[in-house]
């Protein structure tokens, strides 16, 4: 810990199944993501808020979880902690739609420590969605993990190698072909430099369809991309995939035993789990389920929509 130590401080109690590190997996982007990991059991996550750049610390303690915050933004990030832990995730209604199918509430049960965060922050989402389009993911990841540092800036805190996610106006204000040594090709980063131009108005939005009314009327953002964001950002456990190549397929074969199927018949058979569908994907997702593969193998990443 560094010599003035934390700006703000928080003590959580967390409910005795919650499962820290599977919550906030998917802040994390590979456990090499510049801008959060765990270490030691800690999770660490540097971002940019309204107060201003911050690092969130998650320190699980016998039965507690204390959150601690640096940097300027530190009172925003600790005020948030719990939502950040996937703590006020929304379960109401779910446990009966589970029970209407023997695998969903086999998961259910199996992953009850799991919980949705919400970060309450668009933009480091975005930028990670958008990398993520039509590549696989070792080639997002790459690009990703390029940009933060080519916009390298510490993150406040004691773990050096922490950095902040990029400022969006630098983002906005570089070129397209900025972008192209990092494997990032003209289309995304057009839809890049769009996105983060206008990220204040993306971060005003109240609730996650005015967000993705927001992301999809921004050339080069679709359903996919949207989804992608607004799951982790306003942590809306209803937001779904679609266009993914892989998701339809694993849904279809988990809930009906049809080993291929299309963005339609994944909604049909989600439909009875409305308001927790990207939950049901989460869970199957969480039990490391997939549709049976043919042909050459795909990582699991790739052929992600717009």
């Amino acid at each position: 810990m560094d010599a003035t130590g934390p700006a703000a401080r928080r003590v959580l109690r967390p409910p005795a199944d919650h499962r820290l590190g599977a919550s906030v997996r998917a802040l994390t982007f590979s456990r090499y993501d510049p801008c959060a990991r765990i270490a030691d059991g800690v999770f660490w996550w540097a971002t940019r808020t309204p107060d201003g750049p911050a690092t969130l610390a998650l320190r699980p303690t016998g039965g507690d979880l204390v959150a601690e915050g640096y940097g300027p933004g530190a009172g925003w990030v600790v005020d948030r902690a719990d939502a950040v832990a996937g703590l006020r995730d929304d379960l109401t209604g779910f446990a009966e739609q589970a029970r209407s199918h023997p695998l969903v509430a086999r998961l259910a049960a199996r992953h009850r420590g799991l919980r949705m965060p919400t970060t309450g922050l668009v933009f480091p989402r975005v930028l990670r969605a958008i990398l993520e389009q039509k590549v696989t993911g070792t080639e997002a990841y790459r690009g990703y993990a390029a940009i933060v540092r080519h916009f390298a800036e510490p993150a406040p805190g004691p773990v050096r190698q922490l950095l902040l996610p990029p400022d969006p106006a630098a983002v906005a204000a570089a070129p397209y072909w900025v972008f192209h040594p990092f494997g990032v090709e003209q289309r995304r980063a057009e839809t890049l430099r769009r996105a983060a131009a206008m990220a204040d108005r993306l971060q005003r939005c109240a609730d996650s369809a005015e967000a993705t009314r927001r992301l999809t009327a921004v050339p080069g953002i679709g359903p996919w991309t949207a989804a992608e964001v607004v799951r982790v950002a306003y942590g809306d456990p209803d937001a779904v995939s679609v266009g993914d190549y892989h998701v339809p397929h694993t849904v279809t074969w988990a809930l009906a035993g049809e080993p291929r199927g299309d963005d339609a018949r994944m909604l049909t058979l989600l439909e009875p789990f409305r308001g927790h569908r990207g939950r049901v994907c989460l869970l199957l997702a969480a039990e490391g389920l997939h549709a049976p593969r043919y042909g050459p193998r795909m990582p699991i990443r790739s052929f992600a929509g717009y």
